[in-house]
């Protein structure tokens, strides 16, 4: 596992939990909006080892009820199951970020009872999708991971980083159709401060319902 980042306490990223965070490093997008840049690179600087980060939750795990996995984007670590199943043997629920371009692993860490709670980020329309991912993106594997994830019978949510120079009021309500009946939703404001895209780190940017 390359872990690029390490927050030993959030008490908003994972419902209803105390959890710490591991953030992955690599990611398969480039979305222009993203503001933590430093993980995107695969070969990037690996900032802590896997075994001194499983010490490090296995010390805390009386204080905590979790932790998040995110990136980066986790599913393109071809070690990540046996990550979390590392993490389920010290006693602590896993929460997983993803992007959805990996509808296999995520059917198999599902199958595999390895998640409490995912989260799936829906950039755009599908129609759109290649602009606001950076790279060209196979559509039908970010369709098949909303269906699995809408299907998983466990808690999850979608979400969206709502990015006014690159989505609109339409662009929104089309991404809304795509989350399966039940289904948690949630619209993101957008921090242009370290936006990978210079250009939009000048973006007035206007908060979510205001």
């Amino acid at each position: 596992m390359r872990i690029g980042g390490y927050q030993p306490l959030t008490l908003s990223d994972f419902p209803g939990s105390i959890a710490a965070i591991v953030f992955t490093q690599g990611c398969s997008f480039r979305c222009p909006f993203c503001h933590n840049g430093a993980l995107l690179p695969y070969d990037g600087e690996e900032a802590f080892d896997t075994k001194e980060v499983l010490y490090r939750l296995w010390k805390r795990r009386q204080h905590l009820d979790g932790v998040v996995i995110t990136g980066g984007e986790p599913t393109i670590h071809e070690d990540l199951t046996m990550f979390i199943f590392d993490i389920k043997s010290i006693g602590l629920k896993v929460k997983l970020d993803t992007n959805g371009t990996r509808p296999d692993v995520i059917e198999k860490l599902l199958s595999e009872g390895l998640l409490d709670y995912i989260a799936m980020d829906i950039k755009a329309p599908l129609e759109k999708y290649n602009a606001l991912a950076g790279v060209d993106v196979d559509i039908d594997a970010i369709a098949r991971s909303i269906e699995i994830i809408g299907k998983s019978g466990i808690d999850h949510e979608f979400r969206t980083t709502v990015v006014p120079a690159l989505l609109s009021d339409e662009d929104v309500a089309a991404i809304q159709k795509l989350v399966p009946e039940g289904s948690t939703y949630k619209l993101q404001d957008f921090d242009p401060t370290n936006a990978l895209n210079p250009e939009l780190r000048t973006t007035q940017n206007e908060p979510i319902g205001v």
